[in-house]
């Protein structure tokens, strides 16, 4: 698992490449509104995965489900991000959706390379490279490095 700071920084970066997103697409409303809101759905969806397994009705705030579980899963986040994109044109709000599954998804790859993984199918496959914590700037770097790039492709 990357640190919190790391989840915050992809997040931030995963908003930014759905705002750019949002804003080719010609979606982006009035004063660019729908990219703002995509933008800042990213950062919140960065953290998701682990944030939604807090038991908030609870006091002690535990986890009402195994960590790395249910809301680490690739196969929603990735349908979840696919029916924001498809639904853009459609729906203005499809541009939060996009942005938090962009963030949730951001989320799982930067947690892919721990050894304990992502259920990104059925179950947990982990690419091996490093433990919790390690590499957090590579991780963080290519983020943004994607976001950059996404962001170019937009003016071009």
């Amino acid at each position: 698992m990357a640190s919190p700071r790391a989840h915050r920084a992809t997040g931030w970066a995963a908003g930014v490449m759905a705002a750019a997103i949002v804003a080719r697409s010609g979606h982006a409303g009035p004063f660019y509104l729908w990219s703002l809101v995509a933008c800042l759905a990213g950062a919140a969806g960065g953290t998701a995965p682990d944030w939604l397994e807090l038991a908030w009705w609870s006091r002690r705030r535990r986890r009402w489900i195994a960590h790395r579980s249910l809301t680490h899963w690739g196969i929603g986040w990735i349908g979840l991000l696919a029916y924001g994109y498809l639904t853009l044109s459609t729906h203005p709000w499809a541009a939060a959706v996009l942005g938090f599954a962009g963030g949730g998804v951001m989320h799982l790859l930067a947690d892919w390379p721990n050894p304990l993984g992502v259920p990104w199918i059925a179950r947990r496959h982990s690419l091996g490279w490093w433990n919790s914590g390690r590499c957090d700037g590579l991780v963080v770097g290519l983020a943004w490095l994607a976001a950059l790039a996404t962001v170019a492709q937009g003016w071009a």
